[in-house]
This record gives structure tokens, C-alpha cells and sequence, in this order.
């Protein structure tokens, strides 16, 4: 097969703020190093979201002169909040020393990236937007030895899927996997290596938000502010946030933990209800919604990391879960893997002799940081909500304030898609219709995420069985993929009379969450077109 190959020493998927780290680090350990940094964003940042207050510890190990090379990181954060909401009122809480955000910033996870995508292209990397990576590329022993890129096509055999005649292979000594969470070569990795086999099913979130002008008099800049309770019931995890930035802007979000059991449960509407509030609603009224974008994130922490090496490459950040739950931050965490993961690997490449193409030392390096310190000390916390919150709230107490993460238990994780119950041993769940001012529809908030997919590309989500959500999911759980996603991708249809599942697949907003929460696992989340999908500007 004639394929145009391109060769590096290191080859790095996703251009999120791990894998640029990691390009700036093996140029800082050594710069001779030939290093690519390949995205399937139409620009660096564009499928980048987060909340997103920003820990600057391991900026600081990366570009200790960060202030002078001018990062876009301006809006310190000058208060911040705690409380317990009920429907009409506003409870304050303890700020939990974890969510202490003394000289943290609130910033643009997208500007972020592209600040460090000009950090790698100064130091010689090589960053290449508008690239979807589909394929693992394994050499005859097995190893990987880079990725195929291209669009996704229909195979030789018929069948839709990675395009292989048309890609464009990158090779590499080393490829650094940085596909953020619920990466799709990630999960090919992790069953080809069996990287899963000494840790807990990993657990997620799917976070929503939103970016709203406000007036003047409604805006402090600075203003960090975190909800528990309403509109979730007691038995489910998530919670809500305001973040105040510059330019009389603010981000409001909402996460749903996608362990929750009803499948009347939409997080989109949950985060409609969320801005009613009215301690919520007093900051957006006479406002005006800008923008609009959902991304999942791994939950699970230490007891969920699979193994991080394996012949050929290295995980890092979030396809890995480096996710600090309780202190609501993945950045800083994720850069430090990158770290470390570019350390391990500089030093193989540039060893007199590098027979052994596994960067095994990442590992132990983790396990040696104040990375994985940070982690183990919040263990219990996340897994101790599924005893509900007035449980997990007592148990996080005992945790942080008595224990100091030194309890002799680790508590465990299951998987998010076994949670579900049958629809008909739950309580529906009725939402108001929007109103357009405050609350929208679905539709509408898509719009304002930039989207843009070819219509005439094959279809990116695919069903292992094209049955299962008439036979299966619809008479079980309601037809749930109607509802837990957050773009509108998936409706029921009817052809000649025949029931099926419409993929809107122009739609997705590459949020990872029907791959995840589908109780059947029959939907399989695959990369579009290079360069399809959201672009967020300042998420």
C-alpha cells in the first residue's frame, strides 16, 4: 500500500495543553530531537474546554519565565464560594482546602493552547492542526510505531471507517498519546496492552458551559463560585459553577456525574434548570449567551490510571485520568504527566544505546511526584458520593480534615454504563420548555459552538449493531441516547414503517458522552474529517 510517511523522532497526538507540554519539554532536555504535534481541531484550541481556573505549579516547572514570554493568564482569582443550593435559596459552605485557589487564574483553556502551540513552534516543533489521527500503526513485533491520519472513507471491503488507502502515516521512535478524555486510540492501546488490567473501570463527568456577557453592575472580576445540591437530587453527583472573567464575561457551567441511574436524566437541561436559580440568574439577567460547548472528563483518579507505558509510547494527561476531582482542576496535573512522560522519553532516545523502546521509567516517576501525592490523597473522595450526597460530603470531611488522605481503605469505581436502571423503575424527569432569554433548546446552543462538519462525510458515529437501540435501549431505558447528549445527535426515526436511530452526526460536539453512558456500548466514537467539529474561541 503507497502511503506518504513522514518520519520524526517523536510524534505527539493532541495538541492540548499535555501534548504541547511535552513537545516544549523534549525540546528543553533535547533540542536535536525531530518532534510533531498533530490535532484534529481546525486550530489549536478549538475543541480545548474546561471550566477553567488554572493551577500554575507545573507552568512553573515547564517556563519558569512564563509572566515574560506573556501568557494568557490575567484574571487572578480575587474571591471565591462554596454553597449547597436548594430550589429558592443558597446555603454557604466551608470552602474545602482542595478548592482553595489562592494564586490561581481564571483562563481560556483554547487561548492557553495556543500560547503554548507558539512556546513549541519557537523552540522547533513541529504542530500540525486539522489533522485527525484514526489508526494506531503497529510495526511486525507489534510495537507502535506512530499513526495513520486521514479522513474517515469507506474500506476496500465496503465497510465505513479509517480511510487507510488515503492516510498519511507519521512515524515515530516515540508517540505520545495526549487525546484528552475517552481518547479513541486510547482505547485501542488499552485492550491491545491490556493497560487496564490493574485498575478500576474509569468514571466521568460530562461538563456543560456556557460563556455569557453580563452587565457591569452583575460582574466582579475574579469571582470563583462552586454549587452542590439543586437542581440535582441527592443521589446524583455534580454540581455547577460561575466564573467571573475580564471583559465583563462569565463563565457558567454545570457537571453531571455520568454514574447517575435514572435515564430520564438530561444534563443538558439540568444545566437550563442550574441558571434559574435565582442566585445564578441575578448574575445573567439582562445578559446575552456568546458561546456554548460540553466535553466529558475522567473521574476516576489514581485507583482508575491504567498502565502508562507500553512498547513504542506513553499516556498522558486526561486519555490517561489525571483529573484532580475535588480540587476541580485537570491542567496543572495533566502538564505534569506531560512532564514526566518527556523526561522518561528524552532520556531513552538520547541513551548511547536504546534497545528497549518502552519508556518504562514514566511510571515510577509518577509514583515518585507530587502528581501522584496530590491524587492518592483524594482517592475516597470522588467514590464516596455514591452513597449520596449528604454521605459523600461527611466522608470528604473525614478524608480531608481527620484522615489527610492517609486512610487505610481505598474505596473503588464502577462502570458509568452499567448505572442506568430500566426506565420504568424510575421517576420521569419533566423540564420546562425554554424560554429563550435565560433557558434554550439544544439546537440553538449547537449553533453557537461553531460547528462544522462536510455533510456529505461518512458518519464518524457508528453502531456495532444498528438493532440494539430499537430492541434494546428503547423498550429498557427510553431510547437515552435522545437524552443525555448535549447536541441533539441522536432522535428516533422511522423508515417504511421501520423504527431506527437517527445519527445526527453534524451535530456532535466531540464531548465523548454516548460512547461512555450508552448501556449497551453499541455506539462507537470515531474521528471525523480532520478539521471537523466545534472551534471554540474562548472556552
Amino acid at each position: 500500500m503507497d502511503r506518504e510517511v513522514m518520519e520524526f523522532d517523536v510524534v505527539v497526538v493532541g495538541a492540548g495543553p499535555a501534548g504541547l507540554t511535552a513537545a516544549i519539554r523534549l525540546k528543553q532536555k533535547a533540542p536535536d530531537l525531530n518532534i510533531c504535534v498533530l490535532d484534529k481541531a481546525a486550530e489549536i484550541g478549538g475543541h480545548s474546554l474546561s471550566g477553567c481556573v488554572f493551577e500554575p505549579r507545573a507552568l512553573e516547572e515547564l517556563l519558569p519565565d512564563w509572566r515574560e514570554r506573556q501568557a494568557p493568564l490575567s484574571c487572578a482569582v480575587t474571591s471565591e464560594q462554596f454553597v449547597y443550593l436548594t430550589a429558592a435559596h443558597t446555603v454557604p459552605l466551608p470552602t474545602p482546602p482542595q478548592m482553595n485557589n489562592h494564586g490561581n487564574y481564571i483562563i481560556s483553556l483554547g487561548e492557553f493552547c495556543r500560547w503554548l502551540a507558539a512556546q513549541a513552534e519557537e523552540m522547533g516543533g513541529e504542530v500540525y492542526p486539522g489533522f485527525a489521527a484514526v489508526a494506531v500503526l503497529y510495526d511486525d513485533n507489534g510495537d507502535v510505531r506512530g499513526v495513520l491520519t486521514g479522513d474517515m472513507g469507506r474500506n476496500a471491503d465496503g465497510s465505513e471507517g479509517p480511510n487507510f488507502t488515503a492516510g498519511m502515516e507519521l512515524v515515530g521512535r516515540q508517540t505520545l498519546f495526549a487525546e484528552g478524555c475517552r481518547g479513541s486510540l486510547t482505547l485501542d492501546l488499552e485492550e491491545r496492552f491490556n493497560l487496564r488490567r490493574d485498575c478500576d473501570p474509569q468514571t466521568y463527568g460530562l461538563g456543560i458551559k456556557e460563556i455569557w456577557e453580563v452587565r457591569p453592575d452583575h460582574h466582579h472580576e475574579g469571582a470563583v463560585w462552586h454549587s452542590v445540591g439543586w437542581p440535582l437530587d441527592s443521589a446524583t453527583y455534580g454540581g455547577g459553577f460561575v466564573y467571573h472573567l475580564p471583559d465583563h464575561q462569565v463563565a457558567v457551567g454545570f457537571v453531571v456525574g455520568l454514574d447517575y441511574t435514572n435515564p430520564t436524566l438530561s444534563p443538558f437541561e439540568e444545566m437550563q434548570r442550574f441558571k434559574t436559580h435565582p442566585a445564578v440568574a441575578k448574575i445573567l439577567h439582562e445578559g446575552r449567551r456568546i458561546a456554548y460547548g460540553a466535553r466529558t472528563l475522567s473521574e476516576g483518579g489514581v485507583q482508575s490510571l491504567p498502565h502508562l507505558t507500553f512498547p513504542g509510547g506513553v499516556l498522558i494527561g486526561d486519555c490517561a485520568g489525571f483529573l484532580n476531582v475535588p480540587k476541580i482542576k485537570g491542567v496543572h496535573t495533566a502538564m505534569k504527566s506531560a512532564l514526566l512522560a518527556a523526561d522518561a522519553v528524552a532520556e531513552l532516545l538520547t541513551a548511547a544505546t536504546a534497545e528497549d523502546r518502552q519508556a518504562s521509567a514514566y511510571e515510577g516517576q509518577v509514583r515518585q511526584s507530587w502528581l501522584w501525592d496530590e491524587l492518592w490523597r483524594e482517592r475516597n473522595i470522588r467514590p464516596g458520593f455514591r452513597y449520596g450526597l449528604w454521605a459523600g460530603i461527611a466522608l470528604s470531611a473525614v478524608e480531608t480534615y481527620i484522615l489527610r488522605g492517609r486512610s487505610p481503605w481505598t474505596l473503588h469505581h464502577h462502570s458509568d454504563h452499567k448505572a442506568l436502571k430500566p426506565v420504568q423503575n424510575c421517576r420521569p424527569i419533566t423540564y420546562a420548555k425554554p424560554d429563550g432569554i435565560l433557558t434554550f433548546d439544544r439546537l440553538s446552543s449547537v449553533w453557537l459552538a461553531n460547528l462544522s462538519h462536510e455533510e456529505d462525510q461518512p458518519c464518524h458515529l457508528r453502531l456495532r449493531d444498528e438493532a440494539v437501540p430499537m430492541t434494546v435501549n428503547r423498550p429498557l431505558y427510553g431510547l437515552p441516547e435522545q437524552v443525555y447528549c448535549p447536541a441533539g445527535v441522536y432522535e428516533a426515526g422511522s423508515a417504511d414503517g421501520n423504527p431506527h436511530l437517527v445519527i445526527n452526526a453534524a451535530n456532535c460536539l466531540h464531548c465523548k458522552a454516548c460512547s461512555i453512558k450508552d448501556p449497551t456500548q453499541n455506539i462507537v466514537w470515531t474521528p471525523p474529517q480532520g478539521g471537523s467539529g466545534p472551534n471554540y474561541a474562548r472556552m
